[in-house]
């Protein structure tokens, strides 16, 4: 599937000097540039596969019907998202990037910066999304309580966020 074909919003992917990314990673970073910008589509979420995982400090969801709702649920949580940095340092698989995201809490206004270090990982056979993890300040959590927590974020989610069911519920919700 071509950027094209998934409308992919940042297209301008930064590398570090030495990385060279063909046109398929430019169009997978570029796609989980948009979802970390709060811009999910359902096209852009076909890049996954079906038991894809997504994990951070506070989910690990696993599986179409967990990861999607996340991402969708930036666009609830959020009234601002700032990507204010990003580099791809590792064209390899995984992909490695650096990210940087200013985020302002819905309601409350409070502001969050947010330095990552993300992990793209490849199916090699069909080139789709198998992982993402957003390590922030380079680091995933390792205890048993934050784990349940973890996962109990990854289950409640989807209870709270629909996704869109068609390409035109999409873009009547302003996604791509």
């Amino acid at each position: 599937m071509a950027s094209s074909d998934v409308n992919v919003e940042n297209t301008n992917v930064k590398t570090a000097p030495g990385v060279s990314l063909d046109e398929h990673q430019k169009t997978i970073i570029g796609s989980v540039l948009d979802l970390f910008a709060g811009r999910p589509s359902l096209k852009k979420l076909q890049l996954w596969d079906d038991n894809g995982v997504f994990q951070d400090p506070i989910t690990k969801a696993e599986g179409r019907k967990q990861y999607e709702p996340q991402w969708y649920g930036l666009q609830s949580a959020f009234s601002e998202i700032e990507r204010l940095h990003h580099e791809v340092t590792d064209a390899g698989n995984p992909i490695k990037m650096d990210l940087k995201t200013r985020y302002v809490v819905k309601g409350i206004g409070k502001e969050q910066t947010i330095s990552s270090k993300i992990q793209i990982y490849l199916d090699k056979s069909t080139g789709k999304i198998t992982e993402v993890q957003d390590k922030w300040d380079g680091k995933l959590p390792d205890s048993t309580f934050t784990n349940i927590f973890r996962q109990l974020n990854s289950v409640t989610v989807p209870n709270l966020i629909s996704v869109p069911k068609t390409d035109e519920e999409d873009a009547k919700r302003g996604n791509q």
